[in-house]
């Protein structure tokens, strides 16, 4: 399969999270499935069964405020309406209102470079736990037994 994308750092990079979630923008997506924003969200509004608070959510101007501020955004233009951020599930179910190729093979993309960013959590995770084990064997090892 040829690479959409100069790989998948570019779709990582557009990962945040929020709210306890990894998520997507919809203007970051729609820029990856070569669609404007305006369009790919009339497709979700069309299907609002198909996107649960879970999968998909409006982000609040507190929220949107504080991203732009890690992020570089334009200062030019601007959105009448925070965006609309998408978790793993919202992505995958993009796939079924957005069928274009390009869009069934980036959100392939897309979802593999969640699935990795969840091993790489899970792994850190693990030696974390590993090291505070370490550790406490390490602080009883002084102590003596009566």
């Amino acid at each position: 399969m040829t690479t959409l994308l100069s790989g998948d750092k570019a779709i990582s990079d557009k990962i945040y999270l929020l709210r306890g979630y990894n998520v997507m923008l919809d203007s970051d997506l729609a820029e990856l499935y070569e669609v404007e924003t305006r369009v790919l969200n009339q497709s979700v509004n069309r299907h609002p069964d198909r996107f649960p608070p879970d999968f998909m959510f409006e982000l609040t101007e507190e929220e949107w405020q504080n991203l732009k501020s890690q992020i570089v955004t334009s200062s030019w233009g601007g959105r009448r309406k925070a965006p609309k951020a998408f978790t793993e599930h919202g992505v995958l179910m993009l796939s079924s209102i957005l069928n274009s190729q390009r869009a069934i093979q980036l959100n392939i993309q897309i979802v593999r470079v969640f699935a990795h960013l969840r091993e790489f959590i899970n792994s850190n995770t693990e030696i974390k736990l590993e090291i505070e084990k370490i550790k406490k064997e390490l602080s009883n090892q002084g102590k003596t037994c009566k």
